[in-house]
């Protein structure tokens, strides 16, 4: 006869969580009570940490939401099985979160700052982040269309670390991030993407893995969940070594040999030329229309404190690729 188990449980609060940080991580982690605090002041939360909190708001965003129609490499590939910018986003925040729990430092900022760091992306990757830079005195990043996204378009009050780490995700913003858990995102935002657009490329018959550079394959195995596993293993050897986020120099050169190799014969190769064009034509005919027209925009990218071009270059940046080459067609008649 089944017999029904009676569960007995315990309730954990914030202060508990605060407490096990203090606790467990390790002492140059980042703990949340000593966080450098919101914007705007709030009432902590019963039951979820600083960090707890920002991770379940970026989650809950509409910028989140939209990834999942956004371009990693392939712009609407017809495979089900190629990277999109939020699978991407998944695999640096597992990939991170692993890095965080092995080398004890603070899971929920490392996961909350891996989930918002790619939500300013442009519609078409890269190459409409290029596209953008046509109109701006300076170059557009996705870096910090992300921090005006909490900030101003979608603003969730987010902590100062949470922005700062999604500021400094990428490798070429200098000052790099404050926190070890923002270094964290660094790498494995390039542990990610180098593996899944090798597999990617592999699966579109751009490359084959005969291809890839030998010392690659020496090093990190066969390309898939090995590579990560080694590579995730070099960061964490290396930053017990050194007391820094920081990954063994053997490995990041064959890392960096491999993003060499990617540049030249996947994301630069010369047939790729065409589509770039393309690109640049739909953003470009995009912005000047809306320039033109800035009363179309809808209300919700609608600041009237701000000037139209950065009106217009909030909803055009905010476009999934898909809406993007509707309302160019729209605009075009199909053209």
């Amino acid at each position: 006869v089944y017999k029904r188990q009676i569960l007995m449980f315990k309730r954990r609060t914030r202060e508990d969580a605060e407490r096990l940080e203090g606790e467990l991580l390790a002492p140059g982690a980042t703990r949340s009570i000593e966080s450098r605090g919101r914007e705007q002041f709030e009432e902590p939360d019963p039951y979820r940490t600083a960090f707890e909190r920002d991770r379940d708001r970026i989650l809950h965003s509409k910028a989140f939401r939209r990834l999942k129609h956004k371009t990693q490499v392939f712009i609407d590939p017809a495979g089900d099985h190629f990277v999109t910018r939020l699978t991407h986003t998944l695999q640096v925040t597992q990939i991170g979160r692993s890095i965080a729990t092995f080398l004890s430092l603070n899971e929920p900022l490392t996961e909350a700052i891996c989930l918002g760091h790619d939500v300013g992306h442009a519609p078409f990757g890269h190459t409409g982040e290029d596209a953008l830079t046509d109109y701006v005195d300076s170059e557009w990043l996705h870096s910090q269309q992300g921090l005006r996204i909490f900030r101003t378009l979608e603003p969730i009050n987010l902590t100062w670390e949470v922005l700062d780490g999604i500021r400094a995700h990428s490798w070429k913003i200098d000052p790099p991030p404050a926190t070890p858990e923002g270094m964290v995102c660094r790498f494995a935002d390039r542990i990610a993407y180098l593996t899944h657009d090798v597999l990617d490329a592999v699966r579109a018959g751009i490359i084959a893995e005969d291809d890839l550079p030998a010392a690659a394959l020496d090093r990190f195995g066969e390309p898939g969940s090995p590579w990560i596993a080694a590579m995730i293993e070099a960061v964490i050897e290396e930053s017990i070594v050194t007391g820094l986020v920081a990954m063994q120099e053997d490995c990041l050169e064959v890392m960096n040999e491999l993003r060499d190799f990617m540049f030249t014969r996947v994301y630069l190769r010369p047939e790729t030329e065409a589509h770039k064009r393309h690109v640049f034509t739909v953003i470009h005919a995009l912005v000047d229309y809306f320039l033109a027209n800035p009363t179309e925009i809808p209300d919700t990218y609608r600041n009237r404190d701000d000037t139209d071009l950065n009106q217009v270059i909030d909803y055009v940046a905010g476009m999934t690729d898909r809406y993007a080459l509707r309302e160019y067609e729209a605009l075009t008649g199909g053209g």
